[in-house]
């Protein structure tokens, strides 16, 4: 080594690293090798691995004979290839176990010189050492399995099919991320009893019992040669005191009975490595249920914690301050981040159900569930805490995350780490540690758990468990703002009398303890706290058992806020969470709450959601529906209830749901349809085509005047001509019958109930003939329906009513037919009575029945009173008024009439103002989930406005 490379190093470190270089130039003349040229990168490596220069002096040409290798990244396979070729022909176990402590070494030594010599990235190291460790383990089992089967006969199950053992890794490497000196651990599984089929049989747990403590040695046991890698099975059921195999069956059975929150953490990672791969991959599906649970589970963040807390006791116990993984800020501390939101989210998200915590890391910043600042520095320090791990390991291959003390191994580590001397890279260091520290008490912190557990939450803890005297109780809650304390008092009591707070787990009474003290202070904040109350304590009664989202509100002061605001405001909102709990998973984002999507977001929105449930789960598309709707709707009236969107921009939100939702039914419909019996197809004057299908809707879909709870008017048209036409697929079905599935099927998407709930109630009676009628009809059967059979009420239904699916072309014959159909001639006498009469039987039929009390719909004054008087102006004149006909919403509709001059425009203002402002009432009722029905006092002004003008128009 010439005095310029030793130049390159600290000086420090210069003596050692010499004598090091002499070691291994003895070396290569004891065995007839030549040195190679030491440079730069040699020193360093040298400086900085104890462990490699050892291995030179062992095996002096190593360098020589792997330097082509030493200067590029491997091609995928390529270190499988060489270990194959290497163990070409080994005769048994010890030399089996020889030869692979021979390879381990050699490609720990390029690792190494990789990593250390600064020529490759992180990842590639953290693949190697990954892709090294399974290459070995699947590379040893195949052997071990081979002889075994050849003393004993091959393992089968019931049905006679050959079994493999199945080597799950968890940890680092499950998750492609193994550390320089790491253990690998392992679980071991078979996929059915059984027994071998050679002269000396054995039951297959026996089989696969001899067969892993075989592999255990091979990789495990101390040699002269060292070892491959350490092996631990702790992670497999019931630990060490659990048996070392077991069958896919046990193992289902032990996660679904007994296994324990940290194990599903164990699990995240869990990868199939060697054996049977594809038998491991259908073991971790069967086992995905255990770890990402189907609804929200935000109890992942109490337990992390609680586990972290663990571990931090262990830290001081044990002295680990400077451990690099488990001590403050370090490496566990970003896992513990990442896979906190996996188990919480990650049963609803694929996404988040990935191995590696910097792509965990990555869908987070996406998915807006961490800032982007965040995630880039978690990721930084991710980085240079592995490499400072690696480069501890690396200097004596011996598994440590301690910081040295010795200021030499100081110097040696800060200067592997690229740092010119200790205080450069203590003060890095210090940095990144401090930065995932904050951000783990960010996510993980319960400000306000911890103050709930300070005296059990103080005189209001003491109110909830019923351990205050009435007159204290009254007297605490009246100095937390409520104004009818025994109401208040009265609603816990029927809390703790429900069967759902009976029957509860201690972890979900625990939660509820801490939460409820919290719960009682915010509501008490709100005008009319007791009523607040009531509706919350409602929708706890509907979660106390799944207690995870008790945890959600313990923990997160943003999502109990939210919920106690929206449900002070509004008894249809707590309703809907109460029917929906997933939905409190949005109160942790006001920013996207209270902020509706538009068409274009609703759609990207819908798409991802789909995309997470796989094509062939026909549930899990059904739920994925309806959680798009129940979010979005949730999000328009969150920002309703705080006044952020006028009426009429509520219900445009509302319709465009709908849109949004029968859009992608009918797509989803066409798709399966389609595959089974391909694409209707026809013959007309227009040429051979494909046949359209649309989606009409009528009533407040048609006319965009969606509500809360709206069912949906819907009829359905195809374009589709003759008789004889049919689908081109390998079941053909004739044009009509398909287009008939189809509309059932979309029927059956939108009203059918799972566990989500229902997307809509439909009504199709308003189609050709009604309920007689056939479900689709035909554009020409429509129209000819219009001009010759319908009734004066469906041509009313039919000027609310516009195309919310189909393509273009079927949409605008729709729209011709719809405008020939108002412009047809009418006496119009004879038309004022038919309306007049036909909304007179709807008053008397719908109409309030109790003095005293106006219906705002359906009595004299109402709603229907203006509908039905701008329904009859539209059929009275769209025919030389052809503008009467371009909307189908009333408010426009009115101002069509304004336009032309049929209506004055203190009238039609008059009428537009007044219809809002009925139509406000009404919703306002729905979101106290109330009747729409007020003392004949109220609205009495504008009632008597439109009882005017309906005498003036309808009954001159």
């Amino acid at each position: 080594m010439s005095a310029e490379v030793l130049e390159t190093l600290p000086e420090a470190l210069r003596a050692e690293t010499a004598e090091r270089l002499g070691a291994w130039r003895e070396a290569c003349a004891r065995a007839g090798v030549e040195l190679p040229r030491v440079d730069e990168v040699a020193a360093h490596v040298l400086a900085a691995s104890e462990f490699v220069a050892e291995s030179l002096v062992r095996e002096p040409g190593l360098p020589a004979a792997m330097a082509e290798r030493l200067g590029r990244a491997q091609a995928p396979g390529e270190l499988r290839g060489r270990l194959e070729a290497a163990l070409e022909g080994v005769a048994g176990e010890d030399e089996l176990g020889l030869r692979l402590r021979r390879v381990r070494r050699a490609e720990m030594v390029r690792i190494a010189w990789r990593d250390l010599g600064g020529l490759a990235e992180l990842s590639e190291t953290l693949e190697d050492l990954t892709e090294l460790a399974d290459a070995c383990v699947d590379a040893a089992l195949a052997r071990l399995y081979a002889w075994e089967v050849a003393r004993f006969g091959t393992p089968r199950d019931e049905r006679g099919e050959a079994q493999r053992l199945v080597v799950l890794g968890m940890g680092k490497l499950g998750g492609r991320e193994l550390n320089y000196s790491s253990d690998i651990d392992l679980i071991f599984a078979f996929p059915e009893r059984g027994e071998t089929d050679g002269r000396r049989g054995l039951a297959n747990e026996e089989f696969f019992l001899r067969l892993g403590q075989r592999l255990i040695k091979a990789l495990d046991a101390p040699t002269a040669e060292g070892f491959v890698f350490r092996v631990d099975m702790r992670l497999r059921p019931f630990g060490d005191s659990g048996p070392l195999v077991g069958s896919f069956a046990a193992f289902e059975n032990y996660y679904q009975t007994q296994g324990r929150e940290w194990e599903r953490y164990a699990f995240i990672k869990a990868r199939a490595i060697a054996g049977d791969i594809a038998a491991g991959e259908r073991l971790l599906a069967g086992l995905r249920p255990f770890v990402y649970r189907r609804y929200l589970d935000y109890g992942a963040f109490e337990s992390l914690r609680e586990m972290k807390a663990m571990i931090a006791r262990e830290v001081e116990r044990k002295g680990l301050q400077r451990n690099v993984k488990l001590g403050p800020g370090g490496i566990r501390e970003i896992e513990f981040i990442g896979q906190a939101f996996q188990l919480s989210y990650g049963g609803r998200e694929p996404a988040l159900r990935e191995r590696s915590i910097l792509k965990v890391l990555d869908e987070l910043g996406a998915r807006a569930r961490l800032p982007d600042y965040a995630v880039e520095g978690l990721k930084a320090a991710y980085a240079f805490l592995r490499r400072t791990e690696n480069r501890l390991q690396a200097w004596r291959d011996q598994q440590t995350h301690d910081l040295p003390d010795e200021p030499r191994a100081k110097l040696r580590l800060a200067f592997a780490m690229s740092h010119a001397d200790w205080p450069a890279f203590r003060s890095a260091l210090l940095g990144h540690c401090q930065f995932v520290a904050a951000q783990f008490e960010q996510v993980f912190a319960a400000p306000q758990a911890e103050i709930a557990a300070e005296g059990q939450g103080g005189e209001l803890g003491a109110v909830w468990r019923h351990t205050l005297s009435e007159d204290a109780a009254h007297a605490a809650l009246a100095a937390h703002g409520y104004r009818e304390p025994a109401r208040a008092l009265a609603a816990l009591g029927r809390l703790r009398a429900s069967f759902a707070y009976r029957t509860m787990r201690s972890q979900g009474e625990a939660r509820l303890d801490k939460l409820m003290p919290l719960l009682l202070g915010a509501v008490g904040g709100f005008d009319a706290p007791e009523r607040t109350l009531e509706r919350v304590v409602r929708l706890l009664e509907a979660i106390l058992r799944r207690s995870v989202y008790l945890a959600l509100l313990v923990e997160s002061p943003l999502a109990l806020s939210q919920l106690v605001q929206l449900c002070a405001a509004s008894e249809w909102i707590s309703e809907h969470l109460a029917r929906y709990p997933m939905l409190l998973d949005e109160l942790l984002a006001p920013s996207s709450l209270y902020a509706p999507l538009d068409r274009a977001g609703l759609a990207a929105e819908l798409d991802r959601m789909l995309a997470r449930a796989p094509a062939d789960d026909a549930e899990g598309v059904l739920d994925a529906l309806r959680h798009f709707k129940q979010i979005n709707v949730l999000r328009v009236a969150a920002a309703d209830v705080t006044g952020a969107l006028p009426l009429m921009i509520v219900s445009d939100h509302l319709s465009e749901i709908a849109e949004v939702l029968v859009e992608r039914c009918v797509l989803l419909a066409w798709r399966d349809l389609g595959a089974r019996h391909g694409v209707p197809h026809c013959c007309d004057e227009r040429g051979a085509r494909e046949a359209a299908f649309a989606v009409i809707g009528y009533g407040k879909l048609g006319g965009i005047e969606l509500g809360y709870g709206s069912d949906l008017d819907l009829v359905f048209l195809h374009d589709s001509c003759g008789d004889e036409q049919e689908t081109d697929g390998a079941k053909p079905l004739d044009n009509a019958s398909f287009f008939a599935r189809l509309a059932q099927r979309v029927i059956h998407m939108l009203t059918t109930a799972t566990a989500a709930g229902v997307l809509y109630e439909v009504d199709t009676r308003l189609r050709p003939s009604g309920r007689s009628g056939l479900l689709v009809a035909s554009l020409d059967a429509f129209a000819e329906y219009q001009r010759s059979s319908a009734w004066t009420w469906e041509h009313q239904a039919l000027a609310r009513a516009r195309a919310i699916v189909g393509p273009p072309s079927i949409v605008e014959r729709f729209g011709a037919i719809r405008l020939e159909a108002l412009s047809r001639p009418r006496e119009r006498e004879a038309l004022r009575a038919e309306v007049r009469a036909m909304r007179e039987r709807m008053r008397s039929e719908l109409g309030s029945r109790e003095a005293g009390r106006f219906d705002i719909k359906q009595d004299r004054g109402g709603i229907a009173d203006i509908e039905f008087m701008v329904q009859y102006l539209v059929l009275a004149h769209t025919r030389d008024e052809p503008i009467l006909a371009r909307f189908t919403d009333n408010v426009r509709q009115l101002a069509a009439l304004e336009a032309t001059g049929l209506l004055s425009s203190w009238t039609a203002g008059l009428l537009r103002d007044t219809y809002r402002a009925l139509r406000r009432r009404v919703h306002l009722a729905k979101l106290q989930d109330q009747p729409a029905v007020v003392d004949e006092g109220e609205l009495r002004a504008q009632r008597a406005e439109v009882a005017r003008l309906w005498c003036e128009i309808m009954e001159r």
